[in-house]
């Protein structure tokens, strides 16, 4: 009885060690399976698009970036749990379609960001507070009107705050055309107004937005046009509503910028090199509202411009700005008796590039210039 009790004391001990042993086993096998799985890195195909940031190493996250367009996102919080692996990264799975994606700006564009005004000596300040250095050397006046030296306050001009808000949304700068067929010597206006100043003014939009971050709209008007024929007569008068109603439509508006192209004697060629490019030279253009008649100098009281004085410091400062970087580059300020297109907001500029003898190219060439001085003026702080 004892020898048949020890062998099923043996056998029942044997049944339970093997029990043991099969639980055991078939633990470790979970953990390692669970270890593995929490432990890989997801395949992108079966990230949704939802935004959301996912573990990656590093031998991986080339192929994927090339996969699903993901871009490296490191942040202090993942840094201090990847303390003890220097391999993991971290990408961002963008909630877009790579077609989406291809649509869409880049998110780093680098804007220029060392733009400063330029400096003036002591020496430069003393000779603009002379008013007939000033007149002779930044201005040609039109003998239908004068400059005063009530009109010009250095002191006001170089401390007025010029620049725009960039920080808001919607455009900041308009540019538009009241004559928009003037058309350069290698011009072909059978291909569209590309061809001339209207191409000119999209040049200077696509720098001032890829280069400067500054949101441009870029009206389409024709104002010289009527009825399909050319008719310069009147166009401001036709330009007016069409840009009121623009800036009506997008307050965010801050410069508005009339660029034309000028009309001189055809054996006359307003060119300048400028980092080694032929450049149209650059004129800016203002409007006194004031007419000398017989001699006597009286403003013209059915073309009121509050915004004279504005006018007036822009392109001062615009000039000044100018004739440091590129001393060649702008033609003297040209004053003349009417108000043109500088009375609709504060900062108004009229510009006329270069002339009929200049080439298209020559002319696109001057807006990485104008840019620059631009941008000095209206940008810097």
């Amino acid at each position: 009885m004892r020898k048949k009790d020890n062998f099923k004391l043996a056998a029942f001990l044997r049944s339970t060690i093997l029990g043991l042993l099969v639980v055991s086993a078939c633990f470790v096998a979970a953990l390692r399976y669970m270890t593995e799985f929490y432990a890989s890195p997801l395949p992108v195909s079966s990230v949704k698009n939802t935004g959301v940031i996912v573990e990656n190493t590093a031998e991986n996250s080339a192929d994927n970036s090339k996969e699903a367009g993901v871009t490296n996102e490191n942040t202090e919080s993942m840094a201090s749990d990847n303390t003890n692996s220097e391999t993991e990264k971290s990408v961002f799975v963008s909630t877009l379609s790579e077609e989406e994606l291809k649509l869409q700006p880049e998110t780093d564009t680098n804007y220029a960001s060392d733009i400063k005004k330029v400096s003036l000596t002591e020496d430069d300040i003393n000779k603009l507070k002379d008013f007939s250095y000033l007149k002779s050397n930044f201005y040609i006046v039109d003998q239908r009107t004068d400059l005063l030296e009530s009109d010009i306050n250095v002191d006001e001009f170089l401390n007025m705050d010029l620049t725009i808000d960039k920080s808001t949304g919607g455009p900041k700068v308009l540019i538009f055309h009241t004559h928009s067929s003037e058309m350069y010597a290698d011009s072909d206006p059978s291909k569209g107004v590309e061809e001339g100043i209207w191409g000119v003014g999209e040049e200077l939009k696509n720098i001032l937005e890829n280069k400067y971050g500054i949101e441009v709209l870029h009206d389409t008007g024709r104002y010289d046009v009527v009825d399909g024929k050319n008719q310069i007569l009147g166009a401001y008068e036709r330009m007016e509503p069409a840009i009121r109603k623009i800036l009506e439509q997008y307050p965010t508006i801050e410069l508005v910028i009339d660029m034309h192209r000028d009309g001189v004697n055809e054996d006359v060629r307003l060119v300048d090199d400028v980092n080694g490019k032929t450049c149209a030279k650059i004129m800016f253009f203002n409007g006194l509202c004031r007419l000398n008649e017989n001699g006597v100098l009286s403003d013209i009281a059915s073309l009121p411009n509050e915004y004279l004085k504005e006018n007036l410091a822009l392109s001062f400062n615009l000039q000044m700005t100018a004739n440091k970087l590129y001393p060649d580059f702008t033609r003297k300020i040209y004053i003349n008796a009417y108000r043109y297109s500088l009375h609709m907001k504060p900062k108004s500029l009229l510009i006329e590039v270069g002339a009929q003898t200049n080439t298209k190219q020559e002319a696109k060439n001057s807006m990485e210039p104008l840019a620059d001085v631009l941008s000095r003026v209206i940008l810097s702080e």
